[in-house]
């Protein structure tokens, strides 16, 4: 068995991301995971974007947090404000090297180490109709436990599990 491997092993990471933001991300899924909110990164939503973290807590409640890590990561994106239909909550999550007035007021915002994270300011409710809080919550579970079977089959030396790279990614064009 190899130490080493030049490729990518792990069907969980796609290679999107940066460092940086894979250190925010980290810290803030220990942080939610402390909160009892079962947590997923990079779900497609209905609208066609690409949620960076979504939770579910315990009671239900939707949570969308966008990972920012510079100024100009936030300048150049402003398709944020379409997450506000997909979730009962919208945060911003940074690190301390990013000015944290530059995000608007009316979000959360959470500050990350890698380690954890710590919420610096709440985000407003903004309950979602039911049937868009069916929608999502559906889809949460139909890519999580897809990305759980898919990890599962990573494991298995015959590498003959299906191809479910469409559940996985969380893409509306996925097999029937």
């Amino acid at each position: 068995m190899t130490i080493v491997s030049i490729h990518n092993d792990n069907p969980l990471l796609d290679g999107r991301q940066s460092d940086r933001a894979m250190m925010v991300r980290r810290g803030v899924q220990r942080m939610l995971t402390e909160m009892r909110h079962a947590v997923l990164p990079e779900l497609t939503l209905a609208s066609g974007r690409r949620a960076d973290l979504i939770s579910l807590s315990d009671k239900g409640e939707i949570w969308n947090v966008e990972i920012k890590t510079s100024i100009e990561d936030f300048k150049v994106d402003r398709k944020w404000p379409d997450y506000r239909r997909h979730c009962d909550r919208l945060f911003f999550a940074t690190h301390k090297e990013v000015p944290l007035d530059i995000f608007p007021e009316d979000c959360g915002l959470i500050l990350s180490d890698g380690y954890g994270a710590h919420m610096l300011r709440e985000a407003p409710e903004h309950r979602l109709p039911p049937p868009t809080r069916k929608s999502v919550t559906f889809a949460f579970a139909r890519v999580a436990a897809g990305r759980l079977l898919l990890a599962e089959f990573s494991m298995d030396a015959r590498r003959d599990g299906p191809d479910m790279s469409a559940i996985v990614s969380g893409r509306r064009d996925e097999p029937a």
